[in-house]
């Protein structure tokens, strides 16, 4: 029982970070049709870029929760930039183009942002380094520390406010008039380019925050981190029902526990290190990075399974719903 109940803590950290970057995917395909492949890479800038920022603020002296702070608005501000200039650059020239070209370019935007990580922060991992406080706290015998608090909590609170924006706000309600019909959208005044725009801001926005959750709690950020764990973020997306916000939440945290009871019930070692977060990284997982950042081959082995099943038995997954083609 206790090791079922751990397995739950750890599966609801890992997807509430699956939720937050499915979001990404679930708003961009809501209101294009579009599979955003390179969200995953501007989770990794997100990541990198805050922990660059942390990393010399904290060196130079600057406190520890002001270093915090200015480091996740410089990787929101750079997310923000990252994710405007990939719509207006590589994906607005295609918006009329056949199906096929605007994914071809989102692959490969994918892969250009990860060279440009490697150029920029190097080959090398990257180790967050501990700012946060790392008690822990006894649930019903099982383990959260307060780190896995503070990252189920940004979460939930991130994820609430993208809804109370999308419902709530013209903003959203021009987000929504576009995803249901764009041209009847575009007649009734909604400018569908600066809706676009916002929506890809939106997104990098929560990528960021994702990014830094991601480095906080494996303690690593690398420049091919993205490219995992983006693919797992759109396995949810379509667990949940690709551009259905709540779908997108469910998903992800359906497919953290998942992951984290198959890998946690079929143990190697690797498990050590990717599903036990009570404890801080031990000589193994600093001698093998990987293992942090891209998990287990269990993991990736559940996560494709739930994917492949559920393009089976449910394509439009668990809360979509069948649509007709636009015209």
């Amino acid at each position: 029982m206790e090791i079922a109940l751990q397995q739950l803590i750890n599966g609801l950290v890992l997807g509430s970070i699956y939720a937050l970057v499915a979001l990404g995917y679930t708003m961009v395909y809501g209101i294009l049709g579009l599979i955003n492949f390179a969200h995953g890479e501007v989770v990794m800038v997100g990541a990198l870029t805050a922990l660059t920022v942390m990393t010399k603020l904290v060196a130079s002296g600057v406190p520890i929760p002001l270093a915090i702070l200015l480091g996740l608005l410089a990787a929101i501000v750079v997310c923000m930039l990252l994710g405007f200039s990939i719509e207006r650059i590589a994906y607005r020239p295609l918006r009329n183009a056949p199906r096929l070209a605007p994914l071809i370019t989102a692959i490969g935007v994918s892969i250009v942002l990860q060279n440009l990580a490697m150029i920029f922060w190097g080959r090398n991992y990257h180790f967050f380094p501990e700012i946060l406080p790392t008690g822990q706290h006894i649930v019903g015998g099982a383990t959260i520390t307060n780190l896995q608090i503070i990252i189920i909590l940004v979460a939930v609170l991130m994820m609430a406010g993208l809804v109370l924006l999308v419902q709530h706000t013209r903003m959203g309600r021009a987000m929504r008039a576009t995803a249901e019909n764009p041209q009847v959208a575009r007649l009734m005044g909604v400018n569908i380019d600066r809706v676009i725009s916002s929506t890809f801001i939106l997104g990098s926005a929560l990528a960021a925050v994702a990014g830094i959750l991601v480095a906080a709690n494996y303690s690593i950020a690398h420049y091919h981190m993205g490219f995992i764990l983006g693919l797992k973020a759109f396995t949810a997306a379509v667990l949940g029902g690709i551009g259905n916000l709540a779908g997108a939440v469910v998903g992800g945290l359906l497919l953290g526990i998942i992951e984290s009871f198959g890998a946690g019930y079929i143990s190697d070692l690797t498990n050590v290190c990717t599903l036990s977060n009570v404890l801080p990284l031990d000589s193994l997982c600093a001698a093998n990075p990987t293992i942090s950042i891209l998990g287990s081959n269990y993991q990736d082995v559940f996560a494709f399974f739930v994917l492949i099943v559920v393009l089976i038995f449910r394509p439009s997954g668990l809360l979509g719903e069948k649509v007709a083609e636009r015209a």
